[in-house]
């Protein structure tokens, strides 16, 4: 990046000022201009606006981009060989340790967990991708196990459940199989009671109906729009679209979400947030998975109650609105899925889907145990 003095001529031609244009690369100058430190470049005014413009706009891509690295972190530390590279890895523990004292293993703490939940209703609320799978490079092979299904349907079995997940609703009921919970699909945006007599039961809520055609004119835009990027994945949820970015290169990130940005800057009524490794594209409406947690608490005949416990346990940034809620009402735990200190409004952690079936397991055993 260059600093370069630009003479700003008038509509007369002669010079009516000096600036001075930090310039991302040589490309914002016309073809064939040369220059050297410390020389002046005659520009336009029209093309000092055009430059200001593509400038603010690299700015604006940069900025998503570390913001894209914020929410994705890696589970993985890199080895050290310098002294100082030592230090920073020794401060990074440090802080990791400090974030775990505020963020404890929901496993380590169980019991405590459980005692304050005595004479309350457990209500189990729970995100899909990340926390009952795991995370895979192709979206479309997001299996759970049998084993985290056989832990669901038992928690189920006691306690009122519900999938909780930025997936098009059907999507997830079909990786889940699992009639008797509840679906809360696009990010809450579809909402669902259990199935019962083997049909389909009345839809509890769709605030975004009006929607659906518009995000089904973005995904075939965008669709068309980013084939051109190697790996990158543009998956249909019906009120909302996810971008996934994991396999894409990190040096074509800048490209992508340039490529996404373009097409949403024709669709005001719709926003655009991060999740791990993905961009969500969602109507601008206020409604995320707090506000489906909140509905299905009143779904269930607990929204005033004092009696409730709610349990959300989720992995991804949009699982922040749930926590929040949590916290608000001061009532119940979150529980964020992550192998790495994240800013979070959780109360607990567990590290990885195995842990999210232990805990299962464990509430389910404990429930079975003081029923007996």
């Amino acid at each position: 990046m260059t600093k370069q003095n630009v003479r700003v001529p008038d509509a007369a031609g002669s010079v009516v000022g000096v600036s001075t244009v930090v310039t991302p690369n040589a490309a914002l100058f016309t073809p064939g201009t040369v220059t050297s430190p410390g020389r002046c470049i005659p520009v336009s005014r029209r093309n000092l606006k055009l430059m200001t413009k593509k400038l603010e706009t690299a700015q604006k891509i940069n900025a998503w981009v570390d913001s894209m690295r914020a929410s994705s972190p890696t589970s993985h530390v890199r080895a050290a060989t310098p002294t100082r590279s030592n230090h920073k890895l020794l401060q990074q523990q440090n802080n990791e340790n400090s974030w775990m004292i505020h963020h404890p293993s929901a496993l380590e703490k169980f019991e405590k967990i459980m005692n304050e939940s005595k004479g309350q209703q457990i209500v189990m609320f729970l995100d899909y991708d990340g926390t009952l799978s795991p995370i895979v490079d192709d979206p479309e092979r997001a299996f759970m196990s049998d084993e985290m299904r056989g832990a669901v349907r038992d928690v189920a079995k006691h306690f009122p459940t519900a999938i909780v997940t930025g997936r098009c609703k059907d999507k997830v009921y079909d990786f889940v199989m699992l009639a008797e919970l509840y679906y809360a699909g696009s990010h809450g945006m579809d909402i669902q009671g259990p199935i019962g007599g083997g049909e389909k039961d009345t839809v509890l809520f769709q605030p975004a109906s009006e929607f659906i055609p518009m995000i089904d004119e973005v995904y075939k835009i965008l669709w068309n729009k980013t084939r051109s990027t190697p790996g990158a994945i543009v998956e249909y949820n019906k009120f909302c679209l996810s971008v996934h970015f994991r396999c894409v290169d990190e040096k074509r990130w800048a490209e992508l979400a340039d490529q996404v940005k373009d097409v949403l800057k024709n669709y005001p009524n719709l926003r655009l947030t991060q999740g791990r490794k993905v961009l969500e594209i969602r109507p601008s409406i206020k409604w995320d998975k707090g506000k489906a947690l909140e509905f299905l608490l009143e779904s269930l005949g607990y929204s005033q109650s004092s009696d409730v416990f709610p349990i959300y346990i989720g992995d991804d940034r949009s699982d922040e609105d749930a926590f929040k809620v949590l916290r608000q009402r001061n009532q119940g735990f979150g529980i964020l899925v992550s192998t790495v200190p994240k800013e979070t409004n959780a109360s607990y952690t567990l590290q990885e889907p195995s842990e999210v079936k232990t805990f299962l397991q464990r509430l389910v055993e404990w429930q079975s145990k003081r029923m007996h």
